[in-house]
């Protein structure tokens, strides 16, 4: 498979799916818009589109959805090359039936996905590629809930960070519909050692800390975590915008006011924002600065990840209704 060689900043695994949209409800019939959507390749497109190399090493079906999940990647200038088909597995679907103007359903069709039986083949291979082991790994929650084998390559994926020293940012994204808050809480806490960077919603935050102290409120919650060795503890606030907890204190940003549209892939844009950001050297107000403005450009256009900016583009939040760009 081709893909972007030399130097990575950032590599991601995960499952990425065929996404279909529909206009209406599902039971009713009509069109779909066809797509792919998983939250480490919308961070991974994200991050690419700010001129960073990303790599994804996920797997897909040897099939042709598994085709347009690595051709769309390939197109955003995502590196694939550690990608694998699965010859006895099909890739992923998820479907997205919008039901009310602000209610979205989600119904997902992944069980025995060959995103479920990725093994740590791929991983290795990303540590030991031409230019040196990735900058910054990044994983979500998601992952390690599809099966045995993926929680297993995440496992080993973050074993290579550590022999590496390799930043290791993870995004809880937890998934009430793979797994339950207990069997989370176990992975996600013996994850916490590893992790540098930590971002998640106020209500994630508990499934990080040892249950004594989960039902303490956010600040606390993320000085424990820093206890832990989180260097950063970075807390999704959706509309209200972010707080980040670093050795410097706690910095808070609001979002940025945009019309929203489609508040889904908002948390991938927001980390591809912050990640970018660090990869650049900004500081914590920086870092903040380009996650909400990155989130917002998600809320304000459709998709999981179509509506994410380039880095030419970071400025237009700032202008005027009506303006026109000649």
């Amino acid at each position: 498979m081709s893909g972007v060689s030399g130097a990575t900043d950032v590599l991601t695994l995960g499952e990425t799916m065929v996404a279909l949209r529909g206009s209406g409800p599902l039971k009713l019939g009509g069109s779909m818009d066809v797509s792919i959507a998983g939250a480490e390749s919308n961070v991974a497109i994200g991050l690419a589109r700010l001129g960073h190399a990303t790599r994804w090493a996920g797997a897909v079906g040897d099939d042709e959805a598994g085709e347009l999940v690595l051709r769309t990647l390939r197109a955003e200038g995502v590196d694939v090359s550690g990608a694998t088909r699965d010859p006895d597995a099909p890739t992923g679907l998820i479907l997205f039936e919008p039901r009310l103007p602000e209610v979205t359903r989600v119904h997902y069709y992944r069980a025995g996905s060959a995103g479920s039986r990725l093994t740590a083949a791929s991983v290795e291979r990303a540590f030991t590629a031409p230019g040196g082991a990735p900058r910054v790994l990044h994983l979500t929650g998601i992952t390690p809930a599809l099966g045995p084998s993926a929680l297993d390559t995440c496992r080993r994926a973050l074993e290579l960070a550590r022999e590496h020293g390799t930043t290791v940012c993870l995004d809880v994204n937890f998934r009430s519909r793979l797994w339950s808050d207990e069997e989370a809480a176990a992975v996600m806490r013996s994850w916490i050692p590893y992790v540098d960077v930590l971002i998640a919603s106020d209500d994630e935050l508990p499934l990080c800390v040892p249950e004594t102290t989960a039902a303490g409120e956010a600040s606390a919650l993320a000085e424990e975590l820093r206890t832990q060795g989180v260097r950063e503890v970075v807390v999704k606030l959706g509309a209200d915008g972010a707080t980040a907890y670093t050795g410097d204190g706690e910095l808070y940003a609001p979002a940025r006011p945009v019309r929203a549209v489609d508040a889904v892939g908002a948390g991938d844009a927001f980390v591809a924002g912050y990640l970018s950001a660090l990869l650049d050297g900004d500081d914590v107000a920086g870092r903040l600065d380009r996650a909400v403005t990155t989130g917002a450009f998600a809320v304000a256009s459709h998709g999981d990840w179509e509506g994410a900016p380039t880095r030419a583009e970071l400025g237009l939040l700032g202008a005027g209704p009506g303006t026109v760009v000649r």
